[in-house]
């Protein structure tokens, strides 16, 4: 039987841990959060406002004192929080974490489809560019 998300996020983990980051991903340190962490960055964006993947990971990186937090695991633990909600364990707009350059993530609960109809019934503007999907204007706070 699979292991309920929420339960891995609770898992007992050596973590946060600041190393040394790889040379290809720019050197200095680099954290690797605990999920618990990502969980609560994202449960503090507001509706009708995102955050990126990297706007995530730089306010990790700047909590932990180190030059970046790692995109693999910070990406993880995204998508444990998003399954934790869909399995109704945790409360937490993960519709609101964007990937790179305000793309949507097909990869959540639902797909492209519904992390779309989520975002707009927040007031946000979906358009496409080639086959993915961004939210429009996603720096600016009002969206008139």
């Amino acid at each position: 039987m699979a292991t309920a998300a929420i339960d891995k996020i609770n898992k007992p983990h050596d973590l946060p841990k600041v190393k040394q980051a790889p040379v290809n991903w720019g050197g200095g340190l680099m954290v690797i959060p605990h999920p618990k962490e990502v969980l609560n960055i994202m449960k503090s964006i507001p509706y009708g406002r995102t955050l990126t993947l990297d706007e995530i990971r730089a306010k990790l990186a700047k909590d932990h004192n180190s030059d970046i937090a790692c995109p693999m695991t910070t990406g993880i633990f995204v998508s444990l929080a998003a399954q934790a909600y869909e399995e109704g364990s945790v409360h937490v707009s993960y519709w609101r974490t964007l990937k790179r350059d305000g793309e949507l993530n097909a990869r959540f609960p639902g797909g492209i489809e519904t992390h779309k109809e989520k975002l707009e019934s927040e007031g946000h503007i979906v358009f496409a560019k080639g086959k993915r999907l961004f939210v429009k204007d996603r720096e600016k706070p009002d969206r008139t």
